[in-house]
């Protein structure tokens, strides 16, 4: 029998939700959330096309109408900045409580149908650690979760129309609104079979995302989608979708305690509670596996946040216990998210400090940011400039360097300006230099949280200072090379080559007397490059093209610069990357300068 509390039961989830939230109101901005406010900030200038505009990630410029989520989260933020001026977390994150409560309030109607105790299913899905982490970002997690438990809700609660608005929202705010089509059409087949109007309305999420995709492409010539799956093919080896796979298996076991799931299958077992419930129990199942399915196939880095929207159902089902079991389990559970979302902030909130004191010693300096996420947000708001591979830093520069999500080794002569390590009390992580916690990329390691007290970060400040090039002739495997290379050249490869980008800058000490500037090099069978030109103190001094893959040597007349160094720039017409590797890639170097 269908088991109904008093509207006191939603007050207290809601009470609950503001009280996770209000203590976190002043959080720094984090993860992705600097991606959406470039979305956000390009939206005010073209708002129907608020993804038009690039992105600089891990030094390479990106097409944002590649970003893996439909523009929705942008507009909201484009208004908030269009009310305060500016970003401003509190009132912004004041804002995005809501949210929260939508999800919430969603959540706690879904138990009245589907849980013999809805209050412990509301409180039980209101203490998930990600719920209660990443809800305190700008990123697209929590709208999505909101919009997508409302569809939900308002669809198995009598009302398929009305829940076609939050499915138009949802599918607006990600993709993945989606998988929302065959779990619905579970729910219809098990009861409501001939129910037409329940039937047309699944398809909604299918009918907004292809017109979203139609539009791009009829008014800008692109399919959004055409752009995503170009930057996605860099993730889709069979080793990274297992990866992928494996890390979230592992997050369903921390959606709810780990301890109330044996618990709860045991029980399943002896068919002591769900039998008069069959078709119920099914439905949760069907959305529980569709869900991971499809997630498992399409998500990239296999995040906990990504789980989201299948935490109601694993919390319907495991709220079937005995209470004296969910009162265990959600004290130990709202202990671990509490305690997750608490060294999230100090993490975020220790890069916001160091930010400014960046601002504080960099006077009039050139600030190059090698790094992303807040660090990138809290030093472009200062005026500094996200580093490219390409970029040639000059001496008297400010390089501020992320250690967690540095995007690429920056070789230059440099002098210690500032150092924090990024490191709260709270012996629990969610990513970290000296942890192996998957809960944001498996790339970190295959734990849903670490345990440690090791450093998150180490953030750095450092002044480029001149340099005195020792070498006219720069092998690549020579000691000097780092002290040489400004730009463009990555790290050594079997001891004697470096790969260089679509351009590569090196300092060479001008020889006593003229000599040919010669670069020797190779093109590997598949590079495109086929142009090389040589540019000596921005002067054109060589170019040549070649017919096909092989090693060459690219000469000058004897030339003798004008001062006791020489810049030499070298470029090649075209570049291109490899899975799983987002360097820029254009020919091999073995050894460059007069000789």
């Amino acid at each position: 029998m269908e088991t109904r509390v008093g509207r006191g039961s939603l007050l207290l989830v809601l009470a609950l939700v503001l009280a996770l939230r209000v203590p976190f109101l002043n959080q720094a901005v984090q993860g992705d959330d600097d991606i959406y406010l470039t979305v956000a900030a390009h939206a005010l200038v073209e708002p129907l096309h608020p993804t038009h505009t690039t992105y600089v990630f891990r030094g390479v410029e990106v097409d944002l109408r590649g970003q893996p989520h439909p523009p929705l989260d942008g507009w909201v933020l484009a208004g908030l900045i269009a009310i305060f001026g500016d970003v401003k977390e509190v009132p912004f994150h004041a804002v995005y409580m809501v949210f929260s409560l939508i999800a919430a309030a969603a959540m706690w109607r879904l138990a009245q149908r589907f849980s013999p105790h809805p209050l412990w299913a509301a409180l039980l899905f209101v203490a998930v650690p990600a719920f209660v982490v990443n809800g305190n970002s700008f990123e697209t997690d929590l709208p999505f979760l909101a919009f997508w438990m409302a569809a939900v809700a308002l669809f198995v609660d009598e009302h398929p129309l009305w829940a076609v608005a939050p499915m138009v929202l949802a599918a607006m705010t990600s993709y993945q609104t989606i998988f929302l089509i065959p779990i619905l059409a579970v729910y219809c087949w098990l009861f409501h079979r001939r129910d037409p109007i329940r039937w047309a309305a699944i398809f909604t999420p299918a009918v907004v995302v292809a017109g979203w995709q139609l539009f791009e492409r009829l008014s800008t010539g692109a399919l959004p989608a055409e752009v995503l799956g170009g930057y996605l093919a860099e993730y889709r080896g069979f080793g990274t979708i297992l990866a992928n796979a494996t890390m979230l298996f592992i997050h369903c076991w921390w959606i709810v305690f780990p301890l109330l799931v044996p618990v709860a299958m045991v029980l399943a077992w002896r068919g002591g509670i769900w039998g008069c419930r069959a078709r119920d129990v099914l439905f949760l199942a069907a959305w529980i596996a569709i869900f991971f399915g499809c997630g498992a196939a399409v998500f990239p880095a296999g995040a906990a946040r990504y789980l989201l929207p299948m935490a109601a159902p694993v919390v319907l089902l495991a709220s079937r216990l005995p209470p004296r079991w969910l009162a265990i389990g959600f004290g130990a559970q709202l202990a671990l998210a509490i305690g997750l979302a608490t060294v999230n902030y100090q993490h975020w909130d220790g890069v916001r400090r160091f930010a400014q004191r960046v601002h504080e010693v960099a006077g009039d300096a050139r600030v190059w940011v090698n790094g992303e996420h807040g660090l990138r947000f809290y030093c472009e708001r200062d005026g500094d400039l996200p580093l490219t591979r390409t970029e040639a830093v000059r001496p008297g520069d400010i390089l501020v360097t992320s250690e967690l999500s540095r995007s690429f080794e920056v070789m230059a002569p440099t002098v210690p300006l500032l150092q924090a390590d990024i490191r709260p009390a709270i012996p629990l992580r969610l990513i970290g230099l000296e942890s192996h916690s998957g809960y944001s990329t498996v790339q970190k390691g295959f734990w849903p949280f670490g345990i440690s007290t090791g450093a998150i970060d180490r953030l750095t400040a450092v002044k480029v200072v001149v340099r005195q090039p020792t070498l006219s002739y720069l092998p690549m495997n020579a000691p000097e090379a780092n002290e040489q290379i400004a730009s463009g050249i990555y790290d050594l490869e079997d001891h004697r080559f470096r790969w260089m980008a679509r351009t590569a800058v090196v300092v060479l000490k001008s020889p006593a007397s003229p000599l040919p500037l010669r670069v020797e090099f190779s093109i590997p069978g598949n590079a495109t490059a086929r142009r090389v030109t040589l540019r000596m103190d921005g002067r054109e001094v060589a170019s040549e093209t070649y017919p096909a893959p092989g090693g060459y040597t690219l000469a000058t007349a004897p030339l003798q610069p004008g001062g006791a160094s020489a810049t030499l720039q070298i470029e090649v017409d075209r570049a291109f990357s490899v899975p799983g590797d987002r360097r820029e890639l254009g020919i091999v170097l073995t050894g460059v300068g007069f000789r």
